[in-house]
């Protein structure tokens, strides 16, 4: 990011011109317990050039990326092989430089991308409809429950207990500003925990997650049927996409709608972010859906070509109609996606997430057998939860000291209580040399 430094003049010349006093104005909502008055502990007020990179420098060199250690990280965010042709591609640009499709027709090849990016979610999620990505998984699932509350008319949702904690925390934010309730099952490490108990008139859905937070595997067909029975929508969420090449998807278990994080296609890490949002539902709910939808048509001498068929945000329709005020998609993020995906084809999204499974269970195999080690999943795709002797925080930071990044603990999650519990992931990066260095260093480190 550029350093764009202002004189003292400029400052206040911007001042004068918003017609407040003082920069401290501008911040008076913010108590003054939570602002800092003083300098940065550690940063000085003034260096040159040389000084702030290497200094800067130094403070990223106290992290261990991911990619230079053996990584067994997940929680929501996953490291996999991404061929270098993705990059490549996504670099070209007419889809680097291209920004929302604001005079839609003549960005023929955006609106292309988005249609094929569309179709392959639909696939993989086993839905009717697709729009054209969303920012995350977690504001899709935000966003799945506000759609479920136009539709029913109803505004409580109930959240599962293995929903994972960020999309749970994003959703019960908008409910506080947007005026529904939500209702958040505990945490459910072993699996069970009766949604339906909590399901009543006013209930517009059930979120649920597969696999959940803690990797467990779940069959939501009877849990769709009995929603549908009380009139509310199934809303399922995935956070590990590769997991639709081997599981049943949401579609075929009675979902209506489905939030999705697709970071694990094409896209990196990149600390947290950007990702990019999935969303699909039935057909019969699309017009409440947020967002933009392409579709394909022809033109008046019988050429193929795309069109954005319904955009029900505020900028196309009257505001009061608009289902959401979610403005942009994370277009690139989506492009990688796409262009990761249609390179594995089928098979060879089908090989990956075998792949995946299998090294999981591997690894399953492997920490079961060091001393004091309990796996916690009946089932699990590339994700599980081990339950340790001790805490799982200071496993997890002994592990560091050895050159492991051995997983995320669930306290670290969901706060106290599930000190000892710690949720591992494997992707393909995963070798077995990997694998035996996280069993020995587990070992001991207990």
């Amino acid at each position: 990011m550029r350093y764009l430094p202002l004189t003292e003049a400029d400052r206040r010349s911007m001042l004068e011109a918003i017609g407040v006093p003082s920069v401290d104005e501008l911040f008076r909502d913010v108590p003054e317990a939570a602002r800092l008055s003083g300098p940065i502990e550690g940063l000085s007020n003034h260096m040159g050039e040389l000084e702030v990179d290497r200094a800067l420098s130094a403070m990223a060199g106290k992290n261990l990326p991911a990619g230079s250690v053996p990584s067994f990280l997940g929680a929501g965010a996953y490291r996999h092989h991404i061929p270098a042709t993705v990059d490549h591609l996504v670099q070209r640009g007419e889809f680097l430089t291209a920004y929302t499709p604001y005079q839609p027709e003549v960005s023929q090849g955006t609106l292309q991308v988005l249609f094929e990016f569309q179709t392959q979610v639909s696939l993989l999620t086993g839905m009717d409809v697709a729009n054209a990505s969303m920012y995350d998984g977690a504001t899709a699932c935000a966003e799945a429950v506000m759609m479920a509350n136009r539709v029913t008319r109803r505004k409580k949702a109930v959240l599962s207990g293995g929903l994972h904690p960020h999309y749970r925390d994003t959703t019960t934010t908008d409910a506080r500003f947007i005026g529904f309730e939500t209702v958040v099952m505990p945490p459910a490490p072993t699996g069970g925990e009766d949604l339906l108990a909590a399901v009543d008139g006013d209930t517009s859905c059930v979120v649920v997650q597969n696999p959940d937070v803690f990797g467990h595997v779940r069959d939501y067909t009877e849990l769709g049927k009995a929603c549908q029975a009380k009139g509310a929508l199934l809303i399922v969420v995935v956070t590990e996409a590769v997991s639709l090449g081997l599981l049943t998807p949401p579609g075929a278990m009675g979902a209506d709608i489905v939030a999705a994080e697709g970071q694990s296609l094409g896209n990196a890490l990149n600390f947290g972010g950007p990702y990019v949002g999935l969303f699909a539902v039935k057909e019969k709910l699309v017009r409440q859906m947020p967002g933009r939808l392409c579709g394909q048509t022809v033109d008046a001498d019988g050429r193929r070509g795309f069109v954005l068929t319904l955009s029900t945000r505020e900028q196309h329709i009257r505001r009061e109609k608009a289902t959401s005020n979610i403005c942009t998609n994370s277009g690139l993020c989506a492009l990688a996606f796409s262009i990761h995906l249609s390179l594995l084809g089928e098979e060879g999204f089908t090989r990956l997430a075998e792949i995946n499974h299998g090294k999981a269970v591997q690894l399953a195999d492997k920490l079961a057998a060091v001393p004091g080690v309990e796996i916690v999943n009946g089932s699990f795709f590339n994700e599980f939860t081990v339950k340790l002797p001790k805490s799982a925080a200071e496993v997890v930071e002994a592990l560091a000291q050895r050159g492991i990044l051995g997983g995320v603990p669930a306290s670290r999650l969901f706060g106290g209580g599930l000190d000892d519990l710690l949720i591992v992931a494997t992707t393909e990066t995963n070798t077995e040399s990997d694998m035996d260095a996280f069993a020995t260093a587990l070992a001991e480190v207990l």
